[in-house]
């Protein structure tokens, strides 16, 4: 196989209950025969790349949301971002656990924890949530199983658990990577995008995941704005940059805060201006809610009837809802009430759901992003991406300390995390947010930051931290 991907897969046979796939092996072989004869497919020709569990691969490789509904779902089919990596010489590895179903089940779902799964634990403290909805992704790429993995985001569930296990994660503008064979929650707001250690390795994953899909429509204008990103990388891009600073998560964690004035006087104080009157978030949130109920249930019952019969019996959100209840496993941590609410839910031509639609993406984009940077006359906003990974109970799950995500998540627009530092020895983020298509510039200045500082170190697997507790969720 090839020397690239041999020494990930070594770990991931040490260190995952599961094996890579047997066609991981014979892919990086396959990859390193055409090395050696001079061909090279690009920078992430012969690297392992792991999958969250609700992409679905042409293996055979179940793509479950974390659900035991949907163990048996084999669906031979590569999701167009799948077919984007492994011509770009990718190794798929394999998939990662994830939040169960997103974590768009229940307002008290534990996050990093699905019935298929069980929990997946933060290496930088094993009682620490990973967040969510890609847990296993950032879990993963942090204790060096791949070099990068594929999460995907509506609101919180790319940043989140890159920030809390000390790695970079990029949610793009929704439309640049097509959704096609995901598993939908939002067809507004969901969007795929990479998980890594570096920023020169997400600017990697991203050339080589965007780009125009027929299947989806949100995706036409992306061969028009997909760049070479590791191209446009510059380590002198902050210079002379107007930074602007949100603070939507000051005075939760003192702790954060001292972390993120430190990262600000990295990017340059002379350069930093106040981020404007920041958007109504609880009527953004309101409005999101809306949105995502109807999207979700209309999603969901079209991605199941995709399916196959006879490996998904679940054929509606209805059937599924009966399946949860019939089902200890699922329930025995949380309820479905969001599963309940999106089945009540009215259709896609219901003008109460298209004018929360619209009104959202006005108040989080043209009146939200963009008039906080043209106010402020700012290229980019910048924020504490959350506090550190909280400790994970039965209770109270893994509860987090806000997070700036919900903006650029409701608005469609770019969310660029990089580790900013630690808290008692864990991570927590630096948030890089710009206007829709902004990639680039967000990975050039997150590239700049990155290596400016270079505070990223590797986890040590501890089981605590700070003396709290270890706690054994299964």
């Amino acid at each position: 196989m090839s020397p690239v991907s041999r020494p990930w897969t070594a770990r991931a046979q040490a260190q995952q209950h599961h094996r890579p796939q047997p066609h991981a092996l014979a892919d990086a072989r396959a990859l390193d025969a055409e090395r050696k004869a001079g061909k090279v497919r690009g920078p992430l020709h012969g690297l392992p790349i792991l999958l969250k569990d609700n992409i679905e691969s042409a293996d055979d490789t179940a793509t479950t949301a974390g659900s035991l509904a949907l163990k048996d779902n084999v669906t031979g089919r590569d999701a167009p971002l799948v077919k984007r990596l492994t011509d770009a010489g990718a190794v798929i590895l394999g998939k990662t656990n994830l939040s169960e179903w997103a974590n768009y089940r229940s307002s008290h779902s534990i996050s990093g924890w699905s019935a298929m799964g069980g929990l997946v634990r933060n290496p930088y403290a094993l009682d620490r949530s990973a967040c969510g909805s890609s847990a296993g992704s950032g879990a993963a790429v942090a204790a060096g199983l791949a070099v990068a993995a594929i999460g995907t985001e509506t609101d919180g569930s790319i940043t989140c658990p890159a920030a809390m296990n000390g790695i970079v994660g990029l949610k793009p503008t929704v439309g640049l990577v097509s959704r096609t064979h995901i598993i939908p929650i939002s067809a507004s707001q969901d969007t795929a995008g990479p998980m890594t250690r570096s920023v020169a390795d997400a600017a990697a994953v991203l050339t080589a995941i965007a780009g125009s899909d027929s299947a989806d429509p949100a995706t036409a204008d992306a061969d028009i704005h997909k760049a070479d990103y590791l191209k446009a990388l510059d380590a002198k891009a902050l210079k002379g940059v107007r930074i602007g600073v949100m603070r939507a998560t000051a005075g939760r964690s003192p702790q954060t805060d001292a972390v993120f004035e430190i990262a600000l006087a990295a990017l340059g104080r002379r350069r930093r201006a106040g981020g404007g009157d920041r958007p109504d978030g609880k009527a953004i949130d309101e409005l999101e809610d809306v949105v995502l109920r109807v999207e979700f249930k209309a999603g969901l019952n079209a991605y199941l009837a995709s399916t196959s019969p006879a490996q998904v019996k679940s054929r509606t959100l209805a059937e599924l809802i009966a399946f949860n209840a019939a089902e200890p496993r699922e329930t025995v941590l949380f309820g479905q009430e969001i599963f309940v609410e999106a089945q009540a839910a009215p259709g896609l031509d219901d003008p109460a759901y298209l004018k929360a639609k619209a009104d959202a993406k006005r108040l989080a984009g043209p009146e939200g992003i963009d008039k906080l940077l043209k106010d402020a006359k700012v290229e980019v906003l910048v924020a504490a991406s959350g506090g550190p990974p909280s400790v994970v109970d039965r209770v109270n799950g893994g509860r987090g300390l806000g997070s700036p995500s919900s903006l650029p998540a409701v608005a469609g627009y770019p969310h660029l995390t990089v580790p900013m530092g630690y808290v008692s020895g864990l991570p927590v983020g630096l948030s890089f947010i710009g206007t829709a298509w902004s990639e680039a510039r967000l990975l050039s200045l997150g590239y700049a930051f990155e290596q400016a500082t270079k505070v990223r170190r590797a986890p040590t697997f501890p089981a605590s931290v700070n003396g709290s507790p270890a706690f054994d969720l299964q």
